[in-house]
């Protein structure tokens, strides 16, 4: 072997052991399946993404997929768990089975999974006391596109002690199948409810609950003909009534460009809040990009619009103070 070729074996073999002896990086946090959460009457599966060295207590946030996608896959594209390892929170992401729906869709429009104690509500909330008994949770909050959206109102109805806000993407009032006598009326037409009926759906699925209420924020598509901005509408009369509140908006302006409304109760809170995306289809406002405003990653049902839902749903809740 002439001195040359042994030096070059030399520095490869070198090179080598220094590759084998380095310690590897710690593996960043991905979501992961957890089971025997409870008795899961709606038989759904139940993910969550809790960052790396999260400490106990912090806030958690349920957020919720739409029609033919899944937990981890909304998970990222909506920008949740980029914002949870960015500001320091758990995240418990149902996920529905094809058995229970062939679209992978939540059974927003299904009574007997949207009433307390039973089928998919019942399972939700399941997971969120499994999930605050593993890793504490300070405050829960619940969020959700399309059917994902229309669950988050039946969470938020049935199950108002539990969540201090919710943020309703492209989704539906609670009730609103019932009212509408179909789910594609109320979707692609409404329901013709007053506020005071709206309401009235939501009192009577936590019967003699006195409050305090969740929050609302809703983000809406101006051009999205799968889940019609009526329902915005209707969302804005069902919890401000449920809030005391009027309908009429208290202060208005514009972020990012697209009109923003606040409706706040007879204290001055505010107790609804409206994104309406001028010219969106149906899906996820996202923000890709590094910047402090931004999350998510543009894909099917996940719509860049120079806004992160997930961001200003995580701002007004006060995610990104801690």
């Amino acid at each position: 072997m002439t001195q040359t070729r042994a030096a070059t074996l030399l520095a490869v073999l070198t090179a080598l052991l220094a590759v084998l002896l380095t310690p590897s990086p710690a593996s960043a946090a991905s979501p992961q399946e957890v089971t025997g959460f409870g008795t899961n009457p709606g038989a759904l599966r139940m993910f969550r993404y809790v960052p790396d060295g999260l400490p106990a207590g912090r806030p958690v946030v349920v957020a919720m997929h739409g029609c033919t996608q899944n937990a981890s896959g909304y998970g990222t594209g909506s920008g949740w768990t980029q914002l949870a390892d960015r500001w320091g929170f758990s995240v418990v992401l149902p996920q529905q089975q094809s058995g229970n729906n062939a679209s992978n869709c939540f059974n927003w429009f299904q009574s007997g999974d949207i009433q307390r104690g039973q089928g998919e509500a019942a399972s939700i909330a399941q997971m969120v006391d499994r999930q605050i008994a593993d890793v504490g949770g300070s405050r829960v909050y619940v969020t959700g596109l399309s059917a994902g959206g229309g669950m988050t109102a039946v969470m938020m109805a049935t199950y108002p002690e539990m969540f201090a806000a919710g943020g309703v993407v492209a989704g539906l009032p609670y009730g609103c199948a019932q009212a509408a006598g179909s789910p594609y009326v109320c979707m692609y037409v409404g329901a013709t409810q007053t506020p005071d009926q709206w309401g009235d759906r939501v009192r009577a699925a936590r019967a003699g609950y006195g409050g305090p209420w969740p929050t609302l924020t809703v983000l809406q598509g101006t051009a999205d003909y799968t889940v019609k901005p009526v329902n915005m509408t209707d969302l804005v009369e069902q919890w401000t009534d449920v809030h005391g509140a009027d309908q009429v908006a208290d202060a208005s302006d514009t972020v990012a460009g697209y009109p923003h409304q606040a409706f706040r109760d007879p204290a001055g809170k505010t107790v609804v809040e409206t994104y309406s995306i001028t010219g969106m289809g149906h899906g996820q406002p996202v923000d890709p990009g590094a910047g402090s405003t931004q999350c998510g990653t543009a894909g099917a049902y996940s719509l860049d619009v120079n806004l992160c839902a997930a961001y200003r749903l995580g701002l007004a809740w006060g995610l990104s103070a801690g």
